[in-house]
């Protein structure tokens, strides 16, 4: 069957950058031609707002999406791909009112720091301060702080894995963390790395060349880098893991979903067949697509209603 002529544009682009047996294209170049990936439609908001979250290394730019007007919401904040050097919010808008409308919540899209002009761990700390923002000025965004989950996908799956740690260390008790074929660790020695190495998207000497423009001197076991690596993942957040079976990063995501379930983490990971990194973003192109963003709204609205019945004492306790 012919691939669908967004499908092809999207794969020649990302192969235009990932082409590592030539120059290597400038940094510049990599995000001229992400960014040259059009929007898709999505569902209009009720309310779209950019704004500012104070951060240790200055202002974080962040995008609000409010599917409704009333308050307060649930909120996901959300962290984009582009292997921490290239994208940004505009990458995933459509993802973001997808589940913005989807799940009831309101959606923070993270404009975090990128590299190598701001390595590791410049885009934790950007998207720490976002996650820390939405328990503790909630009023700001509409939403309600007993309900903050955080997701990501690729790259940004990577900084929702590490927020989620940074989560658990500072007492802050995150609704949920989905993470959609998220980068977990530094190692690239998986079978799916030998497998997908070429010709499905991602090609392992892009990731690689992305993950070294990151990582910087850092310690490559670094947990907030590498969560795989991390010692113990008892108390972080309950997960959802997606992964696709065409993809480098497949056996790292799922390595972390069973880490995080032999913790004693409530885990739930989803595997797609046939299909390649990135198709979650791309529901128009890939029917799988449509499948995953579904999957992903049911588990982050069962994830709110879990955290609303937990508050539920505690409204209680304010009313008497």
């Amino acid at each position: 069957m012919p691939v669908h002529p967004q499908t092809r544009r999207f794969l020649d682009i990302v192969d235009s950058w990932s082409r590592l047996d030539g120059p290597e294209p400038s940094v510049e170049e990599m995000r001229r031609q992400v960014a040259a990936v059009f929007p898709r439609e999505a569902p209009r908001m009720a309310e779209v707002r950019e704004l500012t979250v104070p951060g240790e290394g200055g202002a974080v730019p962040v995008r609000l999406y409010r599917p409704v007007r009333r308050s307060p919401l649930p909120v996901l904040v959300y962290l984009h791909g582009g292997g921490w050097v290239v994208g940004g919010p505009d990458n995933v808008d459509a993802a973001c009112r997808d589940l913005a409308a989807g799940a009831g919540c309101a959606v923070l899209n993270v404009d975090y720091r990128l590299a190598p002009e701001h390595p590791f761990p410049a885009a934790v700390r950007d998207a720490w301060a976002v996650t820390a923002a939405a328990v503790d000025e909630p009023g700001r965004f509409g939403t309600d702080p007993r309900a903050v989950a955080v997701a990501g996908d690729s790259a940004g799956g990577n900084l929702a894995a590490a927020v989620a740690l940074l989560a658990r260390e500072r007492g802050v008790r995150l609704a949920h963390q989905l993470l959609v074929y998220p980068v977990t660790d530094t190692a690239m020695d998986t079978p799916s790395y030998a497998e997908f190495a070429r010709g499905y998207g991602l090609d392992a000497a892009a990731m690689a060349r992305c993950l070294r423009l990151y990582r910087g001197d850092a310690d490559p076991a670094d947990p907030l880098l590498a969560p795989l690596r991390a010692p113990d993942l008892s108390g972080a957040a309950p997960a959802t893991v997606i992964t696709a079976e065409c993809d480098v990063l497949r056996d790292e995501g799922e390595a972390y979903a069973r880490r995080l379930e032999e913790a004693g983490v409530p885990a739930v990971l989803r595997r797609y067949e046939g299909v390649v990194h990135s198709f979650f973003l791309l529901p128009e192109m890939f029917d799988t697509g449509v499948e995953a963003l579904r999957f992903a709204v049911r588990r982050l609205r069962a994830a709110f209603a879990a955290a609303a019945e937990d508050a539920a004492p505690d409204r209680r306790d304010g009313a008497a």
